[in-house]
């Protein structure tokens, strides 16, 4: 499911904003884009997002805004260093000259910018209560984006509900055809000799049973039934991958009914059921 949440607040002595986006997946796949100074925290943001979000390629980015300006820090320790190496260079080497204070400012790392202590204890509960404001802003996009999903696909499953009234109303109609056409055809075949009317009826009995489809027309029902209270639950509960299962079985219904319907009009109404599942299937894909 689409969505995109975002969220700032107070980390160590700065602001982190955090921001959230997803785009659909059949499997939770987080990429996760932190700053240096956050990525130690990657595996914890990284389980937060899994425990909360079931589905969804999701993108977090973070960005630090420090709320000063950064102070300039001489690594003193660094800098007695170079000055105690320089002079003694001199000296070994009869060099004259000074060793002024410009010039082992100008050494490496002996000048730094920034706050080491900015990331340290605490920080990690601060980054997270962030990026769980911001999945809290993403899930709520993401539940309305599902509630017109479910309005969409509660349509499909009408029009499916209606095909299988059809075939419910068309089914004995069919079946009686089908005896009187077993009849027809037996009588024509035997040319005016008798024929065991106990054997005619096994006959029909054995076709009948062929082509009943009244199991597979009660499970319909029932897995339509199910997908609908499953839609429409009010839990937390992911229902993508239940949905997903209920379509299955709603297709295998629909396929063994078209191989035992032997009618044109039967037919017709099969066609359009699978058709209306794809059309779920891609929408369901998209459900968490």
């Amino acid at each position: 499911m689409t969505g995109f949440g975002a969220a700032e607040g107070p980390v160590g002595g700065s602001r982190v904003s955090v921001e959230l986006r997803s785009v659909n997946h059949r499997f939770f796949n987080p990429s996760l884009k932190l700053p240096t100074a956050l990525a130690e925290w990657e595996g914890e943001v990284r389980e937060m997002l899994r425990q909360r979000i079931a589905r969804g390629h999701i993108t977090a980015f973070a960005r630090i805004e420090r709320n000063e300006e950064p102070a300039a820090v001489v690594d003193e320790a660094r800098f007695r260093t170079y000055a105690e190496a320089l002079r003694r260079l001199q000296r070994e080497n009869g060099l004259g000259g000074e060793v002024d204070v410009a010039t082992v400012l100008r050494m490496p790392d002996v000048v730094r910018v920034g706050r080491e202590d900015d990331f340290q204890d605490g920080a990690a509960a601060e980054l997270l209560a962030v990026v769980g404001a911001a999945t809290d802003a993403l899930q709520a996009m993401r539940a309305a984006e599902g509630a017109r999903l479910a309005a969409v696909i509660g349509e499909r499953l009408s029009l499916i509900e209606a095909a299988v009234s059809r075939l419910s109303a068309r089914a004995p109609e069919r079946m009686e055809a089908q005896r009187k056409r077993l009849r027809e055809n037996v009588e024509r075949l035997a040319g005016g000799v008798a024929v065991d009317p106990q054997r005619l009826a096994q006959e029909i009995a054995i076709l009948a049973d062929k082509l009943d489809v009244g199991e597979e027309l009660d499970r319909f029902a029932s897995h339509i039934a199910a997908f609908r209270e499953t839609l429409g639950a009010q839990d937390a509960e992911p229902v993508g991958k239940r949905l997903g299962f209920l379509l299955q079985e709603l297709l295998r219904e629909a396929n063994t009914t078209g191989s035992k319907a032997n009618d044109a009009t039967m037919l017709q109404d099969v066609v359009a059921i699978k058709e209306e599942l794809e059309r779920i299937r891609e929408q369901v894909e998209n459900l968490e």
